[in-house]
Protein backbone atom coordinates (compact mmCIF):
# COMPACT_ATOMS: atom_id res chain seq x y z
CA UNK A 1 0.00 0.00 0.00
CA UNK A 2 1.13 3.54 -0.69
CA UNK A 3 0.32 6.66 0.84
CA UNK A 4 -0.79 9.69 -1.33
CA UNK A 5 -3.21 12.18 -1.37
CA UNK A 6 -6.74 12.01 -3.87
CA UNK A 7 -5.18 14.32 -6.48
CA UNK A 8 -1.76 12.28 -6.40
CA UNK A 9 -3.95 9.05 -6.63
CA UNK A 10 -5.43 10.57 -10.18
CA UNK A 11 -1.73 11.48 -11.03
CA UNK A 12 -0.85 7.95 -10.92
CA UNK A 13 -3.77 6.01 -12.72
CA UNK A 14 -3.52 8.22 -15.53
CA UNK A 15 0.49 8.08 -15.21
CA UNK A 16 -0.02 4.47 -14.93
CA UNK A 17 -3.06 4.25 -17.97
CA UNK A 18 -0.60 6.38 -20.16
CA UNK A 19 2.27 4.23 -19.88
CA UNK A 20 0.47 1.20 -20.34
CA UNK A 21 -1.68 1.99 -23.45
CA UNK A 22 -0.32 3.79 -26.46
CA UNK A 23 -4.46 4.41 -27.10
CA UNK A 24 -4.78 6.21 -23.81
CA UNK A 25 -4.52 10.00 -23.91
CA UNK A 26 -5.09 13.01 -21.84
CA UNK A 27 -6.93 16.44 -23.27
CA UNK A 28 -8.63 19.67 -21.53
CA UNK A 29 -8.19 23.20 -20.39
CA UNK A 30 -4.81 23.63 -19.15
CA UNK A 31 -4.00 19.94 -18.22
CA UNK A 32 -0.51 20.28 -20.06
CA UNK A 33 1.85 23.33 -19.27
CA UNK A 34 -0.32 24.83 -16.21
CA UNK A 35 -0.22 21.05 -14.77
CA UNK A 36 -4.05 20.93 -14.34
CA UNK A 37 -6.78 23.67 -12.75
CA UNK A 38 -5.94 21.25 -9.34
CA UNK A 39 -2.66 20.28 -10.35
CA UNK A 40 -3.75 16.94 -11.25
CA UNK A 41 -1.81 16.68 -14.61
CA UNK A 42 1.25 18.05 -12.95
CA UNK A 43 3.95 16.67 -14.64
CA UNK A 44 2.91 14.78 -16.83
CA UNK A 45 3.33 17.01 -20.00
CA UNK A 46 7.32 16.81 -19.61
CA UNK A 47 6.79 12.63 -18.82
CA UNK A 48 4.62 11.78 -22.24
CA UNK A 49 4.50 15.08 -24.37
CA UNK A 50 2.15 17.00 -26.20
CA UNK A 51 0.27 14.44 -27.91
CA UNK A 52 -0.22 12.31 -25.27
CA UNK A 53 -1.07 15.23 -22.54
CA UNK A 54 -2.90 17.81 -25.18
CA UNK A 55 -4.30 21.41 -23.84
CA UNK A 56 -7.46 21.93 -25.16
CA UNK A 57 -9.11 25.90 -26.37
CA UNK A 58 -11.83 26.99 -24.02
CA UNK A 59 -15.03 25.50 -26.18
CA UNK A 60 -16.47 22.17 -24.14
CA UNK A 61 -18.17 21.35 -26.81
CA UNK A 62 -15.14 21.41 -28.97
CA UNK A 63 -12.85 19.49 -26.91
CA UNK A 64 -15.64 17.02 -25.48
CA UNK A 65 -16.81 16.01 -28.94
CA UNK A 66 -13.22 15.38 -30.30
CA UNK A 67 -13.08 13.04 -27.18
CA UNK A 68 -16.33 11.21 -28.60
CA UNK A 69 -14.46 11.38 -31.73
CA UNK A 70 -11.53 9.83 -30.82
CA UNK A 71 -13.08 7.54 -29.22
CA UNK A 72 -14.93 6.45 -31.99
CA UNK A 73 -11.79 5.99 -33.96
CA UNK A 74 -9.82 3.59 -31.50
CA UNK A 75 -8.60 5.94 -28.87
CA UNK A 76 -9.10 5.90 -25.44
CA UNK A 77 -9.47 9.74 -24.27
CA UNK A 78 -9.54 11.11 -20.84
CA UNK A 79 -10.76 14.78 -20.95
CA UNK A 80 -10.86 16.60 -17.98
CA UNK A 81 -13.63 19.43 -17.49
CA UNK A 82 -12.67 22.01 -15.27
CA UNK A 83 -15.83 22.35 -13.46
CA UNK A 84 -19.14 20.64 -13.13
CA UNK A 85 -20.65 23.80 -14.17
CA UNK A 86 -18.66 23.86 -17.36
CA UNK A 87 -19.91 21.05 -18.49
CA UNK A 88 -23.32 22.36 -19.23
CA UNK A 89 -21.63 23.39 -22.08
CA UNK A 90 -20.64 19.94 -23.47
CA UNK A 91 -24.37 18.59 -22.75
CA UNK A 92 -25.29 18.39 -26.63
CA UNK A 93 -22.28 16.36 -27.08
CA UNK A 94 -22.87 14.26 -23.79
CA UNK A 95 -26.23 13.45 -24.15
CA UNK A 96 -26.86 13.43 -27.97
CA UNK A 97 -23.73 11.53 -28.77
CA UNK A 98 -22.11 10.00 -26.28
CA UNK A 99 -24.73 8.58 -24.42
CA UNK A 100 -26.18 7.28 -27.42
CA UNK A 101 -24.29 6.20 -30.13
CA UNK A 102 -24.16 2.73 -29.02
CA UNK A 103 -28.09 2.67 -29.63
CA UNK A 104 -28.25 4.88 -32.57
CA UNK A 105 -25.70 2.43 -34.46
CA UNK A 106 -27.26 -0.87 -33.32
CA UNK A 107 -24.18 -1.65 -31.08
CA UNK A 108 -22.22 -1.12 -33.98
CA UNK A 109 -20.35 1.77 -32.78
CA UNK A 110 -18.55 2.32 -28.38
CA UNK A 111 -17.40 5.38 -27.30
CA UNK A 112 -15.01 4.13 -24.77
CA UNK A 113 -14.86 8.72 -23.24
CA UNK A 114 -14.06 8.67 -19.57
CA UNK A 115 -14.41 12.29 -18.54
CA UNK A 116 -13.19 13.45 -15.00
CA UNK A 117 -14.75 16.97 -13.59
CA UNK A 118 -14.72 18.82 -10.56
CA UNK A 119 -17.77 19.19 -8.67
CA UNK A 120 -19.04 20.64 -5.16
CA UNK A 121 -18.55 23.59 -3.18
CA UNK A 122 -16.54 24.15 0.16
CA UNK A 123 -13.97 26.16 -1.54
CA UNK A 124 -15.27 29.48 -1.59
CA UNK A 125 -16.24 29.88 -5.34
CA UNK A 126 -19.40 31.48 -5.62
CA UNK A 127 -22.68 30.78 -7.07
CA UNK A 128 -20.94 29.65 -10.64
CA UNK A 129 -18.10 27.30 -9.65
CA UNK A 130 -19.84 25.41 -6.99
CA UNK A 131 -22.52 22.83 -8.10
CA UNK A 132 -23.26 19.44 -7.39
CA UNK A 133 -25.11 18.21 -10.35
CA UNK A 134 -23.82 14.55 -10.58
CA UNK A 135 -27.65 13.77 -10.29
CA UNK A 136 -27.87 15.16 -13.38
CA UNK A 137 -26.00 12.78 -15.11
CA UNK A 138 -26.97 9.75 -13.26
CA UNK A 139 -30.86 10.64 -14.75
CA UNK A 140 -28.83 9.72 -18.48
CA UNK A 141 -28.67 6.05 -19.61
CA UNK A 142 -25.90 5.34 -21.69
CA UNK A 143 -23.53 6.62 -19.36
CA UNK A 144 -21.95 5.53 -16.41
CA UNK A 145 -21.47 8.57 -13.00
CA UNK A 146 -18.96 7.13 -10.09
CA UNK A 147 -18.71 9.36 -7.41
CA UNK A 148 -15.25 8.66 -5.59
CA UNK A 149 -14.79 9.76 -2.14
CA UNK A 150 -11.78 7.73 -1.14
CA UNK A 151 -8.12 8.16 -2.24
CA UNK A 152 -7.79 4.29 -3.04
CA UNK A 153 -11.60 4.75 -5.45
CA UNK A 154 -9.91 7.65 -7.03
CA UNK A 155 -7.25 5.40 -8.03
CA UNK A 156 -8.96 2.48 -8.77
CA UNK A 157 -12.14 3.92 -10.52
CA UNK A 158 -10.25 5.92 -13.15
CA UNK A 159 -8.23 2.55 -14.55
CA UNK A 160 -11.37 0.41 -14.25
CA UNK A 161 -12.94 3.62 -16.21
CA UNK A 162 -10.77 2.77 -19.10
CA UNK A 163 -11.20 -0.49 -19.49
CA UNK A 164 -15.22 0.16 -20.42
CA UNK A 165 -16.68 0.33 -23.83
CA UNK A 166 -19.55 3.29 -22.79
CA UNK A 167 -18.65 6.10 -21.22
CA UNK A 168 -17.60 6.56 -17.85
CA UNK A 169 -17.91 10.14 -16.01
CA UNK A 170 -16.27 10.85 -13.22
CA UNK A 171 -16.75 13.18 -10.70
CA UNK A 172 -14.43 14.12 -7.88
CA UNK A 173 -15.47 16.54 -5.21
CA UNK A 174 -12.85 19.51 -5.31
CA UNK A 175 -12.12 19.55 -1.53
CA UNK A 176 -11.15 15.99 -1.48
CA UNK A 177 -7.56 16.52 -3.90
CA UNK A 178 -6.02 17.15 -0.67
CA UNK A 179 -7.52 14.37 1.06
CA UNK A 180 -4.75 11.60 2.16
CA UNK A 181 -5.03 7.91 2.11
CA UNK A 182 -3.88 4.24 1.42
CA UNK A 183 -3.20 3.07 -2.62
CA UNK A 184 -3.19 -0.20 -3.58
CA UNK A 185 -0.92 -0.31 -6.76
CA UNK A 186 -0.70 -3.92 -7.39
CA UNK A 187 -4.40 -4.34 -7.40
CA UNK A 188 -5.91 -5.57 -11.12
CA UNK A 189 -9.26 -4.68 -10.90
CA UNK A 190 -11.53 -2.34 -9.10
CA UNK A 191 -15.44 -2.30 -8.73
CA UNK A 192 -17.23 0.38 -10.06
CA UNK A 193 -20.53 -1.25 -9.83
CA UNK A 194 -21.41 -1.48 -6.22
CA UNK A 195 -21.87 0.73 -2.77
CA UNK A 196 -19.23 0.32 -0.14
CA UNK A 197 -20.67 -0.17 3.48
CA UNK A 198 -17.88 1.42 5.13
CA UNK A 199 -19.20 1.64 8.51
CA UNK A 200 -21.62 -0.93 10.30
CA UNK A 201 -24.65 -0.18 13.00
CA UNK A 202 -27.55 -1.16 13.57
CA UNK A 203 -29.84 1.90 14.20
CA UNK A 204 -29.70 3.83 11.47
CA UNK A 205 -28.27 4.13 7.70
CA UNK A 206 -26.76 7.55 6.33
CA UNK A 207 -26.40 7.25 2.74
CA UNK A 208 -24.31 9.53 0.81
CA UNK A 209 -21.36 10.09 -1.93
CA UNK A 210 -18.39 11.98 -2.80
CA UNK A 211 -17.67 15.32 -0.87
CA UNK A 212 -20.16 14.34 2.09
CA UNK A 213 -18.43 10.92 3.12
CA UNK A 214 -16.00 13.22 5.23
CA UNK A 215 -19.08 14.90 7.17
CA UNK A 216 -20.79 11.45 7.57
CA UNK A 217 -18.66 9.73 9.10
CA UNK A 218 -17.79 12.63 11.38
CA UNK A 219 -21.71 12.51 12.03
CA UNK A 220 -21.46 8.71 13.02
CA UNK A 221 -18.54 9.71 15.31
CA UNK A 222 -20.49 12.06 17.35
CA UNK A 223 -23.87 9.43 17.43
CA UNK A 224 -21.89 6.66 18.51
CA UNK A 225 -21.38 9.27 21.99
CA UNK A 226 -24.95 9.25 22.06
CA UNK A 227 -25.59 5.60 22.15
CA UNK A 228 -26.76 5.36 18.34
CA UNK A 229 -24.68 2.83 15.98
CA UNK A 230 -24.69 4.49 12.43
CA UNK A 231 -24.66 2.54 9.49
CA UNK A 232 -22.90 4.28 6.74
CA UNK A 233 -22.69 3.61 2.62
CA UNK A 234 -20.75 4.92 0.10
CA UNK A 235 -23.08 5.03 -3.00
CA UNK A 236 -19.66 4.93 -4.95
CA UNK A 237 -21.64 5.08 -8.78
CA UNK A 238 -24.95 6.88 -9.03
CA UNK A 239 -25.56 5.23 -12.15
CA UNK A 240 -26.11 2.01 -12.32
CA UNK A 241 -27.20 2.38 -8.74
CA UNK A 242 -26.41 -0.39 -6.25
CA UNK A 243 -30.26 -0.23 -4.50
CA UNK A 244 -29.49 -3.17 -3.45
CA UNK A 245 -26.91 -2.63 -0.68
CA UNK A 246 -29.03 0.09 0.79
CA UNK A 247 -31.73 -1.93 1.03
CA UNK A 248 -30.09 -4.79 2.71
CA UNK A 249 -28.88 -2.31 5.27
CA UNK A 250 -32.54 -1.25 5.70
CA UNK A 251 -33.30 -4.61 6.47
CA UNK A 252 -31.09 -4.30 9.65
CA UNK A 253 -31.68 -0.38 10.32
CA UNK A 254 -35.16 0.50 9.60
CA UNK A 255 -34.62 4.17 9.14
CA UNK A 256 -32.51 6.01 6.50
CA UNK A 257 -30.86 9.70 6.32
CA UNK A 258 -29.90 10.42 2.15
CA UNK A 259 -27.17 13.18 2.60
CA UNK A 260 -26.61 15.26 -0.69
CA UNK A 261 -24.62 17.70 -1.30
CA UNK A 262 -26.79 18.89 -4.16
CA UNK A 263 -29.91 20.73 -4.05
CA UNK A 264 -33.15 19.02 -2.67
CA UNK A 265 -36.05 19.20 -4.82
CA UNK A 266 -35.56 16.90 -7.91
CA UNK A 267 -31.81 16.19 -6.19
CA UNK A 268 -30.60 12.41 -6.17
CA UNK A 269 -31.61 12.21 -2.98
CA UNK A 270 -34.93 11.91 -3.64
CA UNK A 271 -34.20 9.10 -6.32
CA UNK A 272 -32.68 7.14 -2.58
CA UNK A 273 -35.80 7.87 -1.36
CA UNK A 274 -37.87 6.64 -3.90
CA UNK A 275 -36.49 3.70 -4.07
CA UNK A 276 -36.33 2.77 -0.45
CA UNK A 277 -39.84 3.48 -0.89
CA UNK A 278 -40.31 1.34 -3.63
CA UNK A 279 -37.69 -1.79 -2.74
CA UNK A 280 -37.31 -1.69 1.26
CA UNK A 281 -41.09 -0.09 2.26
CA UNK A 282 -42.00 -2.77 4.52
CA UNK A 283 -38.37 -2.36 6.38
CA UNK A 284 -39.19 1.20 7.20
CA UNK A 285 -40.15 2.36 10.65
CA UNK A 286 -39.87 6.06 9.94
CA UNK A 287 -39.58 8.32 7.04
CA UNK A 288 -36.38 8.73 5.11
CA UNK A 289 -35.41 12.09 6.13
CA UNK A 290 -32.93 13.72 3.47
CA UNK A 291 -30.09 16.31 4.35
CA UNK A 292 -29.20 19.04 1.18
CA UNK A 293 -27.98 22.07 0.37
CA UNK A 294 -30.27 25.17 0.84
CA UNK A 295 -32.02 26.00 -2.18
CA UNK A 296 -29.90 29.18 -2.85
CA UNK A 297 -26.89 29.90 -4.92
CA UNK A 298 -24.29 29.13 -3.35
CA UNK A 299 -22.38 32.23 -1.19
CA UNK A 300 -19.28 33.83 -1.59
CA UNK A 301 -19.05 34.21 2.29
CA UNK A 302 -17.07 31.75 4.07
CA UNK A 303 -19.49 31.66 7.01
CA UNK A 304 -22.67 31.75 4.41
CA UNK A 305 -21.36 29.30 2.35
CA UNK A 306 -21.11 26.82 5.41
CA UNK A 307 -24.80 27.74 6.41
CA UNK A 308 -25.43 26.29 3.07
CA UNK A 309 -23.88 23.26 2.52
CA UNK A 310 -24.47 20.22 4.37
CA UNK A 311 -23.38 19.59 7.54
CA UNK A 312 -22.55 17.00 10.54
CA UNK A 313 -24.55 19.01 13.00
CA UNK A 314 -27.82 18.49 10.35
CA UNK A 315 -26.79 14.56 9.73
CA UNK A 316 -26.76 14.71 13.61
CA UNK A 317 -29.70 16.14 14.32
CA UNK A 318 -31.58 14.21 11.25
CA UNK A 319 -30.55 10.99 12.80
CA UNK A 320 -31.43 11.68 16.24
CA UNK A 321 -34.98 12.32 14.60
CA UNK A 322 -35.42 8.59 13.49
CA UNK A 323 -34.15 6.80 16.19
CA UNK A 324 -36.26 6.26 19.36
CA UNK A 325 -34.81 7.55 22.93
CA UNK A 326 -34.84 5.45 26.06
CA UNK A 327 -34.55 6.62 29.58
Amino acid sequence: MTRMTYREALRAAMRKALKDDPHVFLMGEDVGRYGGAFAVSYGLLAEFGPERVRDAPLSESAFVGAGIGAALGGMRPIVEIMTINFSMLAMDQILNNAATLRHMSGGQLSVPLVCRIATGGGRQMAAQHSHSLEGWYAHIPGIKVLTPATVGDAYGMVLSALGESDPVFIFEHATLYPLEGEVDETARSFDITHASLVRSGNDVTLITYGGTLGKTMQAADRLAEEGIQAEVIDLRCLRPLDIQTVVNSMAKTHRAVVIDEAWRTAGFSAEISAQIMENAFDELDAPVRRVCSAEVPMPYAKHLEEATLPQSDQIVAAAMELVPRHG
